[in-house]
């Protein structure tokens, strides 16, 4: 049975429903011909032409036309918007003007939303769940890297930090724990406990290659720096000669208390194929096993661990395997993820958060996101910001990705600072790296295969690298109480942090169909996405754009052609507009401010025109402008003009 709700006659036209192998087929006409939306999709923000399935689906790099975040909605450039309100996967064929939507088997709520694009992204994000914001620290810049496998390189790490200045406010440890429990520190001994029972961290004796974890986290924590540590939601299956009796210990009561995925048959669901094989899967439909689960991390957060990276979950290969709940892989398959997401974000509290690969609907309550693995590459950095863009447009605000790629051959010095800058203006800024040698073995470059500044300067043989991304970590704090001030907006109004232009310019046929540019705040952002480029077009929508690259004043509604040398990115403020930064005296932008984000220097707000602007922060700042008048004002406004520019 499929419900059909507030479907307009003048909108959409011709609305029938027929059958297809046993499903519901809804078919219309109307007069879209760009569509939005539907998760984060590396082939393309608009969806039309396409046949879009929405089901979740592991790929190590290239994605194309796959995706670990589908969401069954989309809107169009005509003022109408879908969501089909299933856990199942919905087939959407899209052509312009007309629409076929192949519903889920069994009862299907079909909603049809109108107005703006705003309002139908705001709409659908208030259906599925209001997002959350993530603490203040999740803005800064983020390091990680797989390959740090002991205290010592971690230590290493932070010492590179502090003696290049670069200000990280976030270090992911991903090889940290014994790679069986996936709860537990390498190298700890302790005495055995019943797989019902928790440990503190006064049962555990620490030892190489973890001597002392707790003097690591007060380490970073004095530093400004918050951890995180990376999970898989997964009872292993140990490897032959691999031994751990705690393991087995907690894999028997899982399967003794039913906490886990179950077949058909009844008996136990494994992990049939690609990552994690053999592993049986936690089912956390299970209120206990919630519980449970969290309980043997618990101390962890005594420790003072700030986050997870809730890495995986597309694990139901199967789809006859049964939950607790009673539904079945074809559901479970999409909805898992965010299950295992909202057990953990429960668990954390609001000052922590998530770093997670997976989502489906209601992910915004359980922030936040990453695009997952791709190769360093121009083509996978391109498909990664079109990612980016359709899943805000799909009303998830907080996101990120790798910075010059996560796997193969280290990316060159022109792609790293491409890759770099752009970060600098996404909503979460980080770089990461894949194991060494290779997700699949294979990679030998002879060197580490960190993405850190410092080792693609090494690799690069070019010392410019880590001055030019450090300019960029440091801009990216001069831009914290920006950031911090969209990531409330976006809350407050449900719409993403990094816009598509579409949503502040809905009327403008080119800025519908201007999928490489991005606005943050009054800020639009074009990114350099091709190799050996010098510059690129940029569209500017109607109005005045502040150039920070000349210095002009140019007139919008027109494609101007941007230079840009290699470390260097086109941004431009509109007018009337408002920037809020955290600078030094002496006005630099990419000057040091630090990594602090519980204090900052006293912001400076940067107007373009006659802006309006009314702004408090946590720090008792208070200003508040109309029409570039200053009504009230305990902090510096200055005209954008005034902002010192480095030579780069």
């Amino acid at each position: 049975m499929t419900r059909i709700h507030n479907a307009n006659n003048k909108r959409i036209r011709s609305l029938r429903e027929t059958s297809e192998g046993g499903r519901s087929v809804l078919v219309y006409n109307c007069d879209a011909t760009i569509a939005y939306g539907m998760g984060e999709r590396f082939d393309g923000v608009d969806r039309m032409g396409k046949t879009t399935e929405t089901t979740i689906i592991e790929k190590f790099t290239h994605q194309g036309e796959n995706t670990y975040f589908p969401l069954p909605f989309f809107f169009c450039n005509d003022g109408h918007g879908v969501f089909v309100q299933s856990d199942a996967a919905a087939i959407f064929t899209l052509t312009a003007g007309h629409v076929v939507i192949t519903l889920p088997e069994g009862e299907s709520d079909v909603f049809f939303l109108y107005g703006t694009p705003r309002e139908i992204v705001s709409e659908f994000a208030h259906m599925t769940g209001e997002p959350v914001l993530p603490p203040d620290w999740a803005f800064g810049p983020w390091v990680s890297a797989n390959r740090w496998k002991s205290q010592r390189e971690v230590e290493e790490q932070l010492d590179k930090i502090e003696q290049t200045g670069y200000p990280a406010t976030s270090l992911v440890i991903e090889a940290w724990s014994d790679e069986a429990t996936f709860y537990l520190w390498n190298g700890a001994q302790y005495e055995l406990k019943d797989g019902g029972e928790a440990f503190s961290a006064a049962d555990l004796r620490f030892g190489e290659p973890w001597p002392d974890p707790q003097r690591m986290i007060e380490r970073m924590h004095r530093m400004g720096i918050k951890l995180v540590l990376w999970q898989i939601p997964a009872l292993k299956q140990l490897e032959v000669g691999e031994v751990c009796p705690q393991h087995d210990r907690d894999d028997a009561y899982a399967l003794e208390q039913g906490f886990v995925v179950l077949n058909a048959d009844g008996s136990p669901y494994r992990i049939p194929r690609q990552w994690f094989i053999g592993a049986h899967v936690p089912d956390f439909t299970v209120p206990e096993l919630c519980s449970w689960w969290m309980e043997k991390r618990r101390y962890l957060l005594e420790m003072g661990v700030d986050g997870f990276k809730t890495d995986g979950g597309e694990f139901m290969h199967d789809l006859s395997v049964r939950f607790h709940n009673g539904q079945s892989g074809v559901t479970m398959r999409n909805r898992y993820v965010a299950d295992y997401e909202t057990a953990y974000t429960r668990a954390i509290g609001k000052d922590r958060t998530l770093f997670s690969r997976a989502g489906y609907l209601g992910s915004q309550t359980t922030p936040i996101h990453w695009a997952g693995d791709q190769a360093s590459s121009f083509e996978e950095m391109r498909a990664v910001l079109g990612a980016g863009l359709s899943l805000g447009l799909s009303g998830v605000p907080f996101w990120s990705f790798d910075i010059g790629g996560f796997a193969g051959p280290l990316p060159s010095a022109e792609l790293y600072l491409r890759s770099t800058a752009m970060a600098a203006f996404v909503p979460v800024m980080q770089w990461h790296s894949e194991p060494l040698g290779g997700q699949f073995g294979g990679v030998d470059t002879g060197l580490f295969n960190d993405r850190s500044p410092w080792n693609i300067a090494l690799h690069a043989n070019d010392e410019s690298v880590e001055r030019v991304a450090r300019f960029y970590a440091r801009l990216r704090m001069n831009l914290l109480p920006e950031l911090l001030r969209q990531a409330r907006i976006s809350v407050s109004t449900r719409l993403p942090m990094m816009r598509h232009l579409v949503l502040d310019y809905p009327d403008d046929a080119q800025a519908q169909a201007c999928h490489d540019e991005f606005m943050l705040g009054d800020l639009l952002i074009a990114p350099i996405l091709y190799e050996g480029a010098t510059g690129r077009d940029v569209y500017l929508p109607q109005g005045l754009w502040y150039s920070f690259l000349t210095r002009e004043t140019l007139l919008g509604g027109q494609t101007v052609f941007a230079a840009a040398g290699r470390d260097e990115i086109p941004v431009f403020l509109r007018t009337p507009g408002v920037v809020v930064l955290n600078l030094p005296e002496s006005l630099l932008l990419g000057g040091d401010v630090g990594n602090r984000v519980e204090t900052l220097n006293k912001p400076v707000i940067t107007i373009s025109g006659k802006a309006s602007l009314d702004y408090s922060d946590a720090f008792g700042n208070r200003a508040i402008l109309r029409d570039g008048e200053i009504l009230q004002a305990n902090l510096r406004v200055l005209d954008v003009s005034a902002l010192q520019l480095p030579e780069m």
